[in-house]
């Protein structure tokens, strides 16, 4: 009898869970999205992977970072041969600019320990970034640091391949639908509730471990369960520009960031900018302020000059999911259930972190 597996929610994360989970024989796996794969925080997402570059060095917050990067080096070439579907990636690295108050020592500190885990960083000087990356020109820059194992990950397209290649290994995908109801067994022995079933607008579903996936959702769904998870919405704006040339060396394009600012290299001279943080008001909303987005291009101006002859080509917004009260992500299983996981609230990392909680939900799966 195979064990039935409902993943409520198909962005980067949903879907990542769904592909993992469509490789292990004996499993029968349903997505539902009440609306199309990536329309939520991933259509909206850069896809910029700040792992090795991160100052995050052990437990929880390391490990999956790593855990994702290492998965990526083997998921992007097995997707592609699974679905023919080409995902863009820039391999070609971060490069962090270092202003005065940016502590060089720490960045030393932070090398030598990325050396000792097996991954690299290198610290350039003015000169030297000046020699990489003629564009960037600042008078206060005095530093840089450079990630080569980094990368830039294209979203939506990732996604697209994700749900490809589950359906080819034979997930059901339901999109369009919307769950309306947990149902629940009356508790057992251990005073843990289950899920049995969902119900949903294209009717009942059975499940054995329903999964919620749902960033923003995931709050209304597990308040349902009188278990609520508070996620709420933190926006970002960014904006597309189209430049007369590439930036710099046409053969080294790597993602550049500053101030919290990523440029982000798409080719043919194409370029994403963003993007903004901003939080709720007390009133729980959150709506876009096109003056934040009008500050982040004249902050890219400021370090990289070109960018005030850039002509814009779209504008974007989207809602990141960010857990109050606990960090991001959230992974495991609901309190007071037995077998309703929770796989959701990644904030600004659901691109970076979505292989190692596709994994991480695997482990509890299987276990």
């Amino acid at each position: 009898m195979k064990h039935k597996i409902a993943i409520i929610g198909c962005g980067v994360v949903g879907a990542s869970i769904a592909y993992e989970l469509s490789r292990i024989p004996g499993l029968e796996i349903t997505i539902v999205e009440q609306n199309t794969p990536a329309s939520g925080s991933t259509g909206a997402a850069l896809g910029v992977l700040m792992g090795v570059i991160s100052h995050k060095t052990k437990s929880r917050a390391w490990r999956l970072r790593e855990t994702s990067l290492k998965r990526y080096q083997t998921l992007l070439p097995e997707l592609e041969a699974l679905t023919g579907i080409t995902i863009p990636v820039n391999r070609q690295g971060i490069v962090k600019l270092l202003f005065p108050g940016d502590r060089l020592d720490k960045w030393q500190q932070l090398q030598q320990t990325r050396h000792n885990q097996g991954w690299q960083l290198e610290i350039w000087d003015k000169a030297y970034l000046h020699q990489q990356c003629p564009y960037i020109d600042r008078d206060d820059i005095i530093a840089a640091v450079y990630s080569p194992q980094d990368r830039q990950i294209h979203p939506s397209r990732l996604t697209e391949a994700l749900v490809a290649g589950a359906k080819k290994n034979g997930v059901n995908c339901q999109f369009g639908v919307k769950v309306e109801q947990f149902i629940i067994k009356s508790s057992n022995h251990s005073n843990l509730q289950t899920c049995s079933h969902l119900e949903t607008t294209n009717g009942e579903l059975a499940v054995d471990w329903p999964i919620v996936s749902a960033g923003l959702g995931s709050t209304p769904l597990t308040s349902s369960l009188q278990q609520s998870v508070d996620i709420r919405p933190v926006l970002g704006q960014a904006l597309k520009f189209k430049l007369e040339r590439n930036l710099g060396n046409e053969d080294f394009q790597p993602v550049i960031t500053g101030d919290d600012i990523h440029i982000v290299p798409l080719g043919d001279r194409q370029y994403w900018l963003g993007a903004t943080v901003e939080f709720p008001n007390e009133e729980g909303e959150v709506n876009a302020q096109a003056e934040l987005l009008t500050q982040i291009k004249q902050q890219a101006i400021d370090f990289c000059p070109p960018l005030a002859d850039a002509k814009i080509e779209k504008t974007w917004f989207g809602k990141r999911p960010r857990p109050q009260g606990q960090p991001a992500p959230i992974i495991g299983k609901l309190n007071g259930y037995s077998n309703v996981l929770l796989a959701t609230g990644h904030y600004r990392n659901g691109v970076l972190l979505a292989p190692a909680t596709a994994q991480a939900i695997q482990n509890l799966v299987t276990q």
